[in-house]
């Protein structure tokens, strides 16, 4: 039996229904403008990565949906790539930066995706994982009517997100604010 896929449904409306927020926070944590590449997994329509292109060398954009790729498409100078995250198409090391926005819930394996960021992570790199706080009643109630829609979306608090990247060569911080944490993972030089 086909699966419905809540993302190429959603594709021709999502940039409609779902502004791109400011990105300020975001661009300091990751550390931006810097000469490199950054990857932007489980991007979708590129909402956030189109906001990115004047500060690093190269953007590549990774979805599993080709239907929210194809709204990337005017977007300026993305590189799309349609991929699991849990096993990207790239070598080793190759990323100065990665971001996650609103998308590790989505993915089928946490773990998976986690080790295959990690992977393509350039040592002295950074990765910045934005997901709602699910700690947050207003977030559980997201999570529930996700569930509901039948999504497959596993939240996981912060400090688990983290774990996901637990290495004697990772740093690791948190930020919260209202309704959003950031999980922020640099790779030591010496990986």
């Amino acid at each position: 039996m086909p699966v419905f896929d809540h993302f190429d449904f959603l594709a021709p409306f999502y940039d409609r229904l779902i502004t791109v927020p400011d990105t300020g926070r975001l661009e300091e944590l990751v550390g931006l403008p810097i000469e490199g590449r950054l990857l932007d997994a489980g991007g979708g329509t590129g909402r956030i990565s189109q906001t990115l292109t004047k500060k690093v060398s190269d953007v590549v954009l990774v979805d599993l949906s080709i239907s929210m790729l194809l709204q990337a498409t005017n977007k300026g100078r993305l590189v799309k790539i349609c991929s699991y995250s849990e096993r990207l198409p790239f070598e080793d090391a190759i990323f100065e930066r990665i971001i996650m926005v609103d998308a590790l819930h989505h993915v089928i394996s946490q773990e998976n995706t986690a080790a295959e960021l990690w992977r393509v992570l350039k040592p002295g790199g950074r990765l910045v994982i934005e997901e709602p706080d699910v700690t947050k009643i207003a977030v559980k109630l997201v999570a529930l009517a996700e569930k509901v829609a039948l999504m497959r979306s596993k939240f996981l608090p912060p400090e688990r997100i983290a774990n996901l990247f637990s290495s004697e060569s990772a740093a690791i911080k948190i930020y919260r604010d209202n309704f959003n944490s950031w999980v922020v993972v640099e790779k030591s030089n010496y990986f």
